[in-house]
């Protein structure tokens, strides 16, 4: 477990399944993420498997607020991060803060890992901006790299090296 200043980050359980899947059933949330959003309670009980059962190089947490669960942060597989947050909490620098613990924890745990990675929409301005204040860079794009719907999306690519600079 994790704690902020405004945040709890914690590891999923099943009794997670309904918040979750409140996040991932929002269609704004879930605009730039590698799935559509989820239909059913069974797609989220899938996905929830893999925070719930996490593989070895998994550090996945749920942020929670005020006791809500109102997104996830961390690695599905390291060296790779992400976050997703519910609408309702956007603009309000948690993201910020809850990736900043994130990389904290990950760079304390893993002292060998060099550098951290994401993968972000070349359309989603926000997760760009806030990745470029926790220190990624872009390395490289990518054309066509997810079918999401029936539309094509591209990649841009970023890396953050070790102790790297967050504003």
């Amino acid at each position: 477990m994790i704690r902020t200043e405004r945040l709890v980050l914690r590891r999923a359980t099943w009794d997670d399944l309904e918040a979750v899947h409140r996040l991932m059933s929002d269609p704004r949330a879930m605009r730039y993420w590698s799935r559509p959003e989820h239909e059913t309670l069974e797609e989220t009980r899938h996905w929830l498997r893999f925070l719930v059962e996490p593989a070895a190089d998994s550090r996945d947490f749920l942020i929670e607020k005020e006791g809500e669960v109102i997104g996830k942060a961390g690695a599905w597989q390291l060296p790779e991060v992400g976050f997703l947050l519910h609408p309702d909490h956007w603009g309000k620098g948690l993201a910020f803060e809850a990736m900043t613990a994130v990389i904290a924890h990950v760079e304390a745990e893993f002292p060998a890992l060099p550098d951290l990675t994401a993968e972000v929409d070349p359309r989603n301005a926000a997760s760009l901006r806030l990745l470029d204040r926790l220190g990624f860079r872009e390395t490289h794009r990518a054309e066509r790299t997810l079918l999401w719907k029936d539309e094509w999306c591209d990649s841009v690519y970023l890396a953050r090296m070790r102790g790297g600079p967050a504003a």
